[in-house]
């Protein structure tokens, strides 16, 4: 008997196919992200002078999908806007400022690891969505490894490691309000980063120009060119496009259970451009986030929805 019916068509396999692809290309930027502001952050550039950086430069690329869609796009509710900006210069902000006391090694596993989770906990308990038990094994993975690196901190970490750790939550939740926000906005993933960039931009720009003119100052042209490259090309305008892009394809909680992935990329990349080694807490807590994303993907769930 032919199970021709029970074989996905390839209209139904490329979509599913694209947005791994999409979000897998965006953990890759994630994790060049994560050094890469690490050491600015640590290398004499105040957080408010590369987020300038960061959202100025989609700001002025994707200006005329801003343009188009105005500052206040129509039909677009003022708590979705609010949540959609989130993921800007709040984030932006609240992250580079932990960035400054938590090692490279453990920023993957406190930020894009806990991405799944607070997307889940919101789909969870403000949507209604449900999850299947593996899921909730991998998310309960993702949360132990965690608690490792977080309980680690607090006991023996002696240069206020915790601030950080406490930072990274805070901007992850922040993520995981603007993907449910972006998810049910209406707006196309280029009009999302052209209006995040656009306002971002704006709010900065007060803060941030002295302290990017003061960086000047101090003939540190070359780095801002590379922030420029990194934060405002790569991570600005490609990976927020990827992303939005992934999300369409898998739907939130799945694009957003990938994430975990770049944490084993930016604590590789931490060895060499760093000088950071992990502690055995942190590679502790990669191995279990690692581990969790996979169950938490949702790929062992037999008919589970995105």
């Amino acid at each position: 008997m032919s199970d021709l019916g029970c074989t996905p068509s390839p209209r139904q396999v490329r979509p599913a196919l694209l947005g791994w692809i999409t979000a897998l290309a965006t953990v890759t930027i994630w994790a060049l992200w994560a050094v890469g502001t690490r050491h600015a952050v640590t290398h004499d550039m105040p957080p408010a002078a590369i987020g300038l950086v960061r959202f100025g430069v989609p700001a002025l690329v994707l200006l005329p999908f801003s343009w188009r869609a105005s500052l206040f796009p129509k039909g677009l509710s003022l708590a979705k806007g609010l949540g959609l900006l989130g993921s800007g210069a709040p984030f932006f902000l609240i992250v580079a400022s932990g960035m400054q006391f938590a090692p490279a090694a453990e920023i993957g596993p406190l930020l894009p690891g806990t991405m799944p989770l607070f997307v889940a906990l919101i789909g969870w308990l403000v949507f209604g969505e449900r999850l299947a038990g593996v899921r909730v094994f991998g998310f309960a993975l993702i949360l132990t490894g965690i608690v490792c690196i977080g309980g680690y901190g607090v006991l023996f970490a002696a240069d206020g490691a915790w601030r950080g750790h406490l930072l990274l939550l805070t901007g992850a939740c922040f993520w995981g309000i603007y993907t449910h926000a972006y998810r049910r906005s209406g707006l196309s993933a280029l009009q999302a980063a052209a209006l995040i960039g656009l306002w971002s931009f704006l709010i900065l720009l007060p803060f941030g120009l002295p302290a990017l003119v003061q960086v000047l100052g101090k003939g540190l042209a070359g780095p801002i060119l590379l922030q420029a490259l990194l934060q405002g090309l790569l991570s600005g305008v490609v990976g927020i496009i990827l992303y939005g892009m992934a999300i369409d394809r898998l739907g939130a909680s799945r694009a957003a259970a990938v994430s975990p992935l770049s944490i084993v990329l930016a604590a590789l990349i931490a060895i060499p451009v760093l000088k950071e080694i992990p502690s055995p807490a942190a590679w502790t807590g990669i191995v279990l986030a690692t581990l969790g994303v996979v169950l938490a993907s949702g790929i062992f769930s037999q008919g589970s929805k995105p």
